[in-house]
């Protein structure tokens, strides 16, 4: 049969019969096609059916032989094409002709696919990145993922730091090496970045190389805020915030509405602490815990909004304001649905880890949006405290049970509603609260001021 066919070289933008001149184009990203279906895309002054089977991509004229008909309104079965008006058949991996009443085969390019174009850049390694990785290569992304850390562990369990003593780095990881050497994920250990160019789409780091990215996650976290106090630099005085950071929950005791005003030390190390009450604590160890301060001073001087604290400012698809820049995790300030999508700040895993999922859905142009509800747990004197909700702004708390006993549920409430519930020992409601708060579903004080626990169960799960 007569063929019209160029050479094996890319989409031809002069005479089909001349392969001297080549044209390459991007024409889609590789998400945009699944197994089993073909599109029409233009390549120059040319229209090209793209088709995928068996997992691979090939191109072939759009135009049946026949009368023209477009191929891509046609029917696709295996590895032929139907043309849609006359019934022609064509081998979409080859162009050649299986079925008449066309009388010749078809063009036939060839197709490449290129990792730069769709490739996702995400730093530092923690809870967000990770999830946002994953969900990446769950969703069949095939771009090259890069994450970086400055910390020289891979992604660990943070959550387990002021929960277990005497933790070793190698019990926390929460995917071993294995793991992303399997899914193709790198991990950049022990690097920093000092400066992002929006407008090239570079990151710098503190080795001097440089990173181009399509898409960037930033999820940098927060570190440990100190004391500014004299004395902090005492040998003695610990930062809870690497796996290095051991502590201990024995003989704990509250000074409230107080603050500490000076550390004094012996021989460089800790003896006393000196409140703003006038009381003095002796002391052989400081362990210091206020707060946290985002990781953004890098982002100065970019284009990426952020607030008077210099949170990032992201939407409820955890975009920045800058396109293809996405943000997650402790660093961003992001609207709270159940909060009437108020601008809030959680530091906190389960957050961090959806806001990596809805990173990677809007990566993959299928548009989501933030929902979840926070639920948080601590562990104290081996007792674990859970939490559900976001309650700043109450004005009154319900409580049920006895901290004597150590078993009670506080539910914190505004404008007569629950926004928050706190528990020890009140499983699962608290885990019922959420479901409910999630459903964006009201309990009413009145609620949970009178209700019998197992009503509120009930009504949590079936209202």
């Amino acid at each position: 049969m007569p063929r019209t066919k160029p050479s094996h070289g890319e989409f031809p933008d002069s005479d089909p019969e001349d392969s001297s001149e080549e044209l390459t184009e991007e024409v889609c990203v590789e998400s945009d096609l699944q197994d089993g279906q073909m599109m029409e895309v233009e390549v120059g002054r040319h229209t090209v059916l793209l088709a995928r089977t068996d997992g691979k991509y090939s191109a072939i004229g759009n135009q049946c032989t026949h009368y023209g008909a477009p191929l891509s309104k046609g029917v696709i079965t295996g590895h032929r094409v139907r043309c849609p008006w006359h019934g022609s058949c064509f081998n979409v991996q080859t162009g050649d002709l299986e079925e008449f009443p066309g009388i010749d085969c078809l063009p036939c390019h060839k197709v490449r696919t290129c990792d730069k174009t769709y490739s996702s850049f995400l730093f530092h390694a923690g809870a967000a990145s990770l999830i946002c990785a994953e969900i990446l290569r769950q969703e069949n992304f095939v771009g090259r993922i890069i994450m970086v850390t400055r910390d020289d562990l891979l992604p660990y369990d943070k959550t387990r730091l002021s929960k277990v003593m005497n933790v070793e780095s190698e019990t926390i990881l929460l995917r071993r090496a294995e793991f992303f050497h399997q899914y193709d994920i790198e991990v950049w250990l022990k690097k920093e970045a000092l400066s992002v160019d929006t407008d090239m789409k570079t990151v710098t780091f503190n080795d001097g190389s440089v990173q181009s990215y399509d898409h960037l996650l930033i999820s940098t976290g927060c570190r440990a805020k100190g004391l500014d106090v004299p004395g902090i630099k005492l040998d003695n005085v610990k930062m809870l915030e690497t796996p290095e950071d051991m502590l201990s929950e024995k003989d704990v005791k509250f000074y409230m509405n107080d603050s500490v005003i000076e550390v004094k030390g012996v021989n460089g190390k800790v003896k006393e602490v000196v409140l703003k009450s006038g009381t003095v604590i002796p002391a052989d160890v400081l362990i210091v815990g206020v707060g946290s301060i985002p990781n953004s001073e890098f982002l100065q001087g970019t284009k990426i909004q952020m607030n008077a604290k210099n949170f990032v400012i992201v939407d409820k698809c955890m975009r920045t304001n800058v396109p293809d820049v996405f943000s997650g995790g402790d660093v961003v300030t992001f609207p709270l649905a159940m909060a009437n999508n108020r601008l809030v700040t959680i530091g906190h895993w389960q957050m961090a880890q959806a806001h990596g999922r809805i990173v990677a859905l809007n990566i993959l142009n299928k548009p989501s949006e933030l929902n979840s509800v926070p639920y948080y747990w601590t562990v104290l004197l081996g007792k674990t405290i859970r939490y559900t909700g976001y309650g700043e702004g109450y004005t009154d708390i319900v409580i049920k049970g006895r901290f004597e006993e150590r078993k009670f549920l506080a539910l914190y409430i505004k404008n007569d509603e629950v926004i928050a519930a706190a528990g020890l020992n009140y499983d699962p409601v608290v885990s019922a609260v959420a479901e409910r708060l999630a459903a964006g579903k009201v309990i009413t004080k009145k609620e949970a001021q009178y209700v019998e626990w197992f009503c509120l169960f009930l009504l949590c799960f079936h209202l």
